[in-house]
Formats: structure tokens, sequence, C-alpha cells
């Protein structure tokens, strides 16, 4: 067999590939080893921070009130706030004002069928049209049933006594609509913003995540994975910002 001759061109080549190689090695063994990272600190492009002030898509009426049902399908108790001072409210709000609210990311054209409860909402009106639906009905009953008196002026009982209808599907509201569905997507969303990050508006000073334990969106928990039943010992950290330690 005839043997090229060595050029520069394939010396370079061939040197240039062992430095990769080995590069990419030693890469992989720092990191492995514990004493480095495959990413900078805060190289990324974080959502930007909710600002809590005022409202995107309520009106003063509408925040009252889904104040008031966070409150009362998250209250405060000795583990943790309650929903309104976590800002669920907040963090319907601005879903709300964005794609989520309009459904601008679904498939929106018919049929519409009643599908099963794993399918999620089967309708043409979007979450905006279900919220002010929502409302607007359980403002009217709240009205009719308690002498004229606002939702928000209820007592807790009361509240619960009408949310529980909303719940059960017996709330009066329009064709087309559904009060047991509109109240499983407050519901959702409350949750959601109770347990989601505190980037998004709700979560208020980690309240859920201290009380859960969960460790946030610390990046590195290779000290910890052998220590089994043990407490984690490390705040929670949220998107926004790092732990100092």
């Amino acid at each position: 067999m005839t043997s090229l001759p060595l050029t520069r061109r394939h010396l370079l080549a061939g040197t240039s590939s062992v430095l990769a190689l080995f590069s990419v090695t030693a890469h992989a063994r720092t990191y492995g080893a514990g004493t480095g990272l495959p990413w900078e600190p805060n190289g990324g492009e974080p959502p930007l921070p909710i600002n809590p002030q005022g409202w995107l898509l309520f009106t003063p009426a509408e925040a009252r009130m889904v104040e008031g049902i966070a409150d009362r399908m998250i209250p405060a108790d000795t583990l943790s706030i309650g929903g309104k001072e976590a800002g669920c409210a907040v963090f319907v709000d601005r879903q709300l004002a964005g794609w989520f609210g309009q459904s601008t990311r679904l498939y929106m054209r018919p049929p519409f069928m009643n599908g099963l409860p794993t399918q999620g909402l089967q309708s043409p009106n979007n979450p905006i049209l279900q919220y002010r639906t929502g409302l607007a009905a359980l403002e009217a009953i709240a009205k009719k049933q308690f002498s004229n008196r606002s939702f928000t002026d209820l007592k807790p009982d009361e509240q619960d006594s009408l949310l529980k209808d909303m719940e059960a599907g017996k709330l009066e509201v329009p064709d087309g609509y559904s009060s047991k569905a509109i109240f499983d997507l407050m519901l959702q969303n409350i949750m959601e913003g109770f347990f989601a990050d505190p980037i998004y508006g709700g979560n208020k000073d980690l309240a859920s995540w201290k009380m859960l334990g969960f460790a946030g969106t610390r990046y590195d928990h290779r000290d910890f994975v052998d220590k089994h039943n043990q407490k984690y010992p490390l705040p929670p950290v949220s998107i926004a910002g790092r732990a100092r330690i």
C-alpha cells in the first residue's frame, strides 16, 4: 500500500482533533469531579419578573373577586399564607393577559364536543370569556341569595356555599357555559399561581416551596444525592435569583 506524504495540513488537522477531544474530556472530567459547571451562571435569558402592581386584564371588581376565591380555595393556616397574599390573582391576571387567555396557541375550530376530564376544556369560549362569565354569574347569584350583597362582602361560609354550587355545576350560567368547567379552570389556575415560580407573580416569598421543602431551581444537587432520609438543608431558589450559599 502506498503511504501518502505527511503535509502540514494533515498535521494541523490531526493536532486540532486531538486538542478538541482533550478539551471535551478535560471539561467533562472537571464537571464530573464537582469542581466546575458546564455553563456560566446567569448566562441565559430567564423570563422577566412580573410587576405585581395593578391589573392587566381584571377590572378592580373582578380582581377582588378572584382574590376572594383564591383565599377560599387556599385559605391561610399555620403552614402557609393564603391564596390572596400569595399573589394567585396576580398570576391569573398576567396569564389571562397573555396568549393563554385568548387560547391563541390552541386549535380553536369546531366541532366542540364534551371530552374526558383528562382532555381539559372543550369549548369555543377561551379562558378570558370563561372567567368573565363565571365571575358575573357568581356575583349575580350572590346578590340574589344574600340581600344584594356582593360576593366579596359575604362571610367565608357564604362564599363557600356558592363555590360549592359552582363546583357541582349548579350555578346558573349562560348557555354554552358550564359552572363546573369554570370552577375547575379557576381552581387549576389558582393552584398554578400558588406553586409556580414567583417570577410569574404568585408564590410570594416562595411560601409554597418552603412549606413543601421543594428546592426550586437550584442547579446542582450532587452533594445530597446519597443522603437518604435526611432533611434537605438549603432554602429554595427562584428563577429570578440564586441563593448565596
